[in-house]
């Protein structure tokens, strides 16, 4: 892929001259980093990296106080992705700023897999950052193992209300509503560098708005706008789709429900983020703090009939993504509309902190004027029983994508099995098909391929699935 081709550059280099301010100004937003100068790099930023739940696009209605801040005032990323639409494969692609081929946690069983050495919270904990973690961490995680290179945790076993927590190694059930907790504790941790000069680190992350989307009782019958659907739900003609979506079974009701219980809980969500940006405030640390806030996948509402994630459709992989550093020059509110995914947060937060990591990234940092033209995400399926989405890989770009399904499975280490042999195949004209309604590829003939560009398409993701 693209961004494994070029150097990374640094930020303290990108600030560094004439040349990479005329390069900023091909993206929107790095001018204002160009423009800081190097006296911001002087002073390492604190972090704060908001992951939230299985939130796709199209939520901003529950988070005006969260938009306010950081897309108004910082940075909206409008082709916000993740590699993999899964928990604990994308999570991991956010401490590791690797592919999950690349760090070996394919499924939600197999979080034991990443090396724990190449984390962006390892490379910060050695570089004197205080380090803390609030909420969910990785799925299949043991609750009483201690979160490896966090000085300071509330490590959650996901649910909503009464739950069970892991406190700096002690597991007990604290009462309450978990966001709310997770609030709390992090605004506990901030009000410490009132005390302690070290910069800091916060992985901040609400069970929110993961099922059961279970709502703060302030929120529980809070009306949401009405929605009337888009032409994916359900999606009446199906026949040019693989046999899963065939029989997927999902509604405009049941996406319906799904929306209306997903935004309930992001109003506490959104509660929270406010807290967090009045804290900073009140310390003095709003403008050097860098926040990035993404969700770990996406959530499809009856799209095509699927009500989940785990598939090549857009709401799956396609999230809210947004970054605010003031004194870093990103303050003022742009938009970026490069092809942005979890894997550049690890690569952006060590740029921004002076840290070159010593394990290679797949991902680039976002200070820099680095822009793919496409991006792998991929899934594999856990086990060989029926159902769910067999695993996959596509090539995403901004106007079209291409994604081949194949012949294989993992076991719950995340070890891969089987032939390999691709088993069928998609390709959606994004430019006239945003909706991903017609399978150009479903009856296609070899001199239709051709003029699609499939041979091409199929080579670059070969290449990509083995980078």
């Amino acid at each position: 892929m693209a961004e494994n081709h070029r150097p990374p550059v640094s930020r303290r280099g990108f600030l560094g001259g004439a040349a990479a301010v005329a390069a900023a100004t091909a993206v929107p937003g790095l001018a204002q980093i160009a423009a800081a100068g190097p006296a911001a790099a002087a002073t390492r930023p604190n972090i704060l990296l908001i992951v939230t739940d299985d939130q796709p696009k199209h939520t901003e209605w529950a988070l005006p106080k969260t938009v306010a801040w950081l897309a108004d005032q910082g940075v909206k990323f409008t082709n916000g992705h993740v590699t993999t639409p899964l928990c604990a494969p994308s999570r991991s692609s956010v401490f590791s700023g690797r592919h999950a081929h690349n760090h070996g946690v394919r499924n939600n069983k197999a979080s034991h897999s990443l090396d724990q050495s190449t984390t962006v919270q390892k490379y910060l904990k050695q570089a004197g950052y205080r380090t803390g973690l609030f909420g969910k961490y990785l799925n299949s995680w043991t609750l009483a193992d201690n979160p490896p290179h966090f000085e300071e945790f509330a490590l959650l076993q996901p649910g909503y209300v009464d739950a069970q927590w892991n406190v700096d190694g002690t597991v007990r059930t604290i009462n309450g509503y978990t966001t709310t907790i997770v609030r709390n504790r992090t605004l506990d941790f901030l009000d410490k560098a009132a005390d302690d000069p070290r910069p800091w680190f916060a992985y901040v992350t609400p069970y929110a708005s993961h099922g059961p989307r279970t709502p703060e009782a302030k929120y529980a019958g809070t009306p949401v706008p009405e929605w009337n659907g888009r032409p994916s739900v359900p999606e009446g003609d199906r026949s040019d789709k693989p046999a899963y979506i065939k029989n997927a079974t999902g509604t405009l009701a049941d996406g319906r429900r799904i929306r209306a219980e997903q935004l309930r809980t992001l109003l506490s969500v959104d509660d929270a983020v406010q807290a967090f940006k009045d804290k900073l405030q009140a310390l003095g640390q709003l403008d050097n703090t860098l926040v990035i806030y993404i969700g770990d996948n996406g959530f499809s509402w009856g799209d095509h009939g699927w009500t989940a994630k785990s598939v090549p459709y857009r709401q799956a992989h396609e999230v809210p993504f947004y970054l605010s550093w003031p004194a870093g020059g990103l303050g003022a509110g742009t938009v970026d509309q490069r092809i942005v995914a979890n894997i550049d947060i690890a690569p952006t937060i060590l740029d921004a902190a002076g840290i070159t990591p010593n394990a290679p990234v797949d991902g680039t940092s976002l200070l820099s004027a680095q822009s793919r033209d496409h991006l792998l995400v991929e899934w594999w399926k856990q086990g060989t029983g029926a159902g769910g989405a067999p695993t996959w890989s596509s090539y995403v770009a901004k106007d079209k994508q291409y994604t081949e399904y194949y012949d294989l499975t993992t076991d719950g280490a995340g070890t891969v099995s089987g032939t390999g042999q691709v088993k069928f195949r998609e390709y959606y004209d994004l430019t006239n098909d945003p909706n991903q309604l017609t399978n150009k590829l479903y009856e296609a003939t070899p001199a239709q391929e051709q003029a699609l560009g499939i041979p091409a398409l199929a080579a670059g993701l070969a290449a990509d699935r083995t980078a």
